[in-house]
């Protein structure tokens, strides 16, 4: 034993030091995918630390030839040992002590990790328990992969993991790829490479080097060998480059999270302005939310509008054209904001919608309280008209710190040689035809874009009246359709509150081609303004109209009447005939026409299937994914009993029954070479079963080998009784050997490769090299040749 490890120190440290690089290579190489998915490197301290981890156990496992029981078993323990202090670092006793709750977080994590990753917006955050998925991938692969490496002759079987792993990783991360030539690159070069040096350095190949080649000239050779490989891999690197350049790919690539977690769609959520007078109406004396900083004439904004259909001024999808294209929540979000810089901290009382409250241009939005990740995950903005929604919905608690920019106002006389600004904007639809000619009457004697806007302002806001239609004063139904808009406009009066003046200025300015949009949100009376603390409710809502000013943005305009406007005759309704050359859309079936109660009831219902589909589809993919694991762990043990199985059922089912009774003897042979009995190639019958007798003791077999004999040489053969019984007895020798072997050794006999490989040209080769080794050890000799040509002597002079 001790010549044979003298002789393979010489390989053995280059081609572990070999083994374990690539693997830390290949495997570093697939985990920078995850770039992109944490927005940056803050996955490399747990992606490095679980391919240490790895390497660590597969080198140990290797040395000590420990099997795949002993194997999972560490990368258990590493798992939940080194996992608190590597992925989940909050969890844990001074940052590196697991406590209970690291403990059920790393167990539960190895299944909801997964799902967590994929469901939450990217950039995922480190903090929030996502670095298990990094961590456990690196641990698991190097594992694999340093262990197939350090056990196989074929190096090949090594690269799946890695590969595998290259694969999960795009699949789990983001359509932007990371470092998508680098890591081909890389991947490429470094797995031929592992290839190639194992290749030149096989035992096979140095016994012909030193024995037949002449040295220099074998070094030589695999100079030559080495760079004509490098030569090829130069150019193929520089052919993907080069057609990485001209040929970047039409389409985004596809991930399991995009199927996981629909595209966005602001169009999913009512628009807020159709629940104007529900807010008016029953949350008028309710504290919605408070709102602390809030400069004086500043104002809160919950939404901005300028998509109109002819039913109701919505959000833009956020189409080419549109201004309200929506982004999860990031930091910076206006880093071009010019103004005076505040930070609002609002706490939400009734407030129940996902129309986050806002103020200005936000620039950070940070969440506090116990739903701080959900409501973080959940948030998505739209720079340009500085809203933001919040998909959780607020609720009572729930508290953030808005940082944002409130610009500042110029007066008319700045804004009179200033022209309207370019701005792309949804077509209008559905408009009453009556607008247009209203709007360039309106704005005919008007001499700048500013008394344009202004002209239009004071139409509305000086010739309507003020009415929220509630109990005690004049009718005025809610809704801003088209039918609506026109009974306001063609009225004998103009009756109306916000949600009608608004909508009826936007869609005038559109008419004479005046960038506008609708606004709604909350800001205190005036004598209330600039105080400490703004306490929101129902009775503070508003809705006005912004109008970009080339270079300046976007301006407030406020063409709803001072609610003390109202009608003298209490008992005036409008006219409801519409001029007759008007299409008009059908009249709503009740008054007043709010929000239909049925309709958030609906949406919640149709979320909630699609979110249970997409749980049951995640859960489904993280079992495929840990059984694939699991399969590729267990894939050369599977293999082994397979193998196993089949050649004893080829033996139980031989076409002769002398041949199925010389089968059952290889099978009891075979098990007892597993259990470590020694057993000489070529021995008859009664040979090996005193061997086995001897080194296993049981010495029922020496019985079984003459009745083998006597069944396969006697006169006839055997009936099927007799080969059921034989095989019978065959079966109760190899129970009895795993019984007394206990269950540590009964495994590594079913999962040991020596039966399977005696007499094989594999045994055969082995066996040469062990020879020539101890050869060349014991006798002196400088080369194999010359050992073999002494012991041939020797035996000859011994000769009698």
């Amino acid at each position: 034993m001790t010549d044979t490890s003298a002789a393979r120190s010489v390989i053995a440290p280059r081609r572990w030091i070999l083994d374990l690089g690539a693997t830390a290579l290949l495997t570093a190489t697939a985990l920078v995918g995850f770039w992109p998915t944490f927005a940056g490197a803050s996955f490399l301290p747990a992606a490095i630390g679980g391919i240490l981890l790895g390497l660590g156990i597969a080198a140990l496992a290797a040395w000590r030839r420990w099997g795949i029981l002993v194997v999972t078993g560490l990368v258990i323990a590493a798992y939940l040992v080194f996992g608190g202090a590597l992925a989940i670092p909050s969890t844990t006793i001074l940052g590196v002590i697991p406590s209970l709750q690291t403990l059920q977080s790393l167990v539960l994590g190895t299944v909801t990790a997964w799902k967590q990753m994929l469901t939450t917006v990217a950039p995922v955050a480190a903090a929030d328990g996502h670095l298990i998925v990094p961590f456990l991938l690196a641990l698991v692969t190097a594992t694999a992969t340093a262990s197939l490496a350090l056990r196989l002759r074929q190096v090949g079987w090594a690269l799946i993991p890695p590969a595998v792993l290259l694969m999960l990783v795009i699949a789990l991360g983001t359509p932007e790829p990371a470092f998508p030539i680098v890591q081909g690159i890389v991947f490429a070069v470094g797995a031929t490479a592992w290839l190639a040096l194992r290749q030149i350095w096989a035992p096979q190949n140095s016994a012909v080097s030193v024995g037949q080649v002449d040295p220099a000239r074998a070094s030589h050779m695999r100079m030559r060998r080495l760079l004509a490989g490098a030569g090829v891999l130069a150019v193929a690197v520089g052919a993907g480059v080069a057609t990485s350049a001209v040929a970047a790919p039409a389409e985004p690539r596809h991930v399991f999270r995009d199927a996981i977690i629909p595209p966005f769609n602001v169009r999913d959520y009512p628009s807020p302005l159709q629940s104007f007078r529900k807010n008016v109406r029953d949350d008028a004396s309710d504290t919605l939310f408070t709102v602390e900083g809030l400069p004086r004439d500043a104002r809160i904004r919950t939404a901005v509008m300028d998509d109109y259909d002819g039913m109701v001024y919505n959000v833009a999808d956020g189409g080419p054209t549109s201004t309200s294209a929506f982004t999860p929540l990031r930091s910076d979000i206006s880093p071009d904001a010019e103004g005076i810089p505040v930070t609002l901290r609002i706490a939400v009382g009734e407030y129940r919608e996902v129309w986050l409250p806002v103020a200005g241009e936000p620039t950070e939005i940070r969440y506090s309280g116990d739903r701080e990740d959900e409501l973080r995950r959940g948030t998505y903005v739209n720079p340009s008209t500085g809203t933001a929604v919040v998909t959780p919905k607020l609720r009572r608690g729930d508290e953030y710190t808005v940082d944002a920019v409130i610009p500042t106002i110029p007066d008319d006389d700045q804004l009179s040689e200033v022209d309207f600004g370019k701005v792309a904007q949804p077509k209008q639809s559905n408009v009453p035809e009556e607008l247009a000619a209203l709007a360039a009457e309106t704005v005919a004697s008007a001499e700048s874009p500013i008394e344009q806007v202004r002209a239009l302002e004071a139409f509305l806001s000086e010739g309507g009246f003020f009415s929220h239609g509630l109990e005690g004063e004049v009718l005025s139904r809610a809704g801003h359709t088209s039918e609506r808009i026109t009974t306001l406009i063609g009225g004998d009066q103009m009756i109306g509150d916000d949600e009608q003046y608004a909508a009826a200025m936007a869609l005038l300015a559109g008419e004479v081609g005046i960038p506008a949009r609708v606004v709604m949100g909350y800001y205190p009376e005036e004598e209330d303004s600039g105080q400490a603390v703004f306490t929101a409710t129902g009775d503070d809502v508003h809705a006005w109209v912004e109008v970009n000013f080339d270079g300046v943005g976007w301006l407030p305009f406020d063409p709803t009447p001072p609610e003390d406007q109202v009608p003298n005759d209490q008992n005036t309704k409008p006219r409801t005939d519409p001029q007759p050359q008007v299409l008009q859309p059908p009249p709503p079936p009740q008054e007043p026409v709010d929000l239909p109660p049925t309709l958030p009831e609906d949406r919640e219902s149709e979320d909630e299937s699609i979110n249970l589909a997409g749980i049951i589809g995640t859960i489904l993919l993280i079992g495929a994914i840990s059984l694939a694991i699991i399969a590729l762990l267990l894939s050369p043990f599977i293999l082994i009993g397979a193998w196993k199985a089949a050649k004893r059922r080829s033996r139980r089912t031989a076409a002769r029954p002398a041949d199925r009774i010389s089968g059952g003897w290889e099978e009891l042979t075979d098990r007892a070479v597993d259990y470590g009995a020694r057993l000489e190639t070529g021995g008859t019958r009664p040979e090996e079963a005193a061997a086995v007798a001897v080194s296993l003791d049981v010495p029922r077999v020496t019985v079984l080998a003459e009745r083998a004999d006597a069944e396969v040489f006697g006169p006839s053969d055997p009936t099927p009784e007799d080969v059921e019984a034989f095989w019978t007895e065959v079966e109760e020798i190899v129970g009895s050997l795993g019984e007394r072997a206990g269950f540590w050794k009964r495994m590594k006999a079913r999962l040991s490769l020596r039966s399977l490989l005696t007499g094989s040209a594999i045994s055969s080769g082995l066996r040469g090299l062990r020879d020539a080794a101890t050869a060349r050890v014991r006798g002196g000799s400088g080369t194999i040749e010359g050992k073999a040509a002494s012991q041939s002597t020797s035996e000859e002079s011994e000769t009698p």
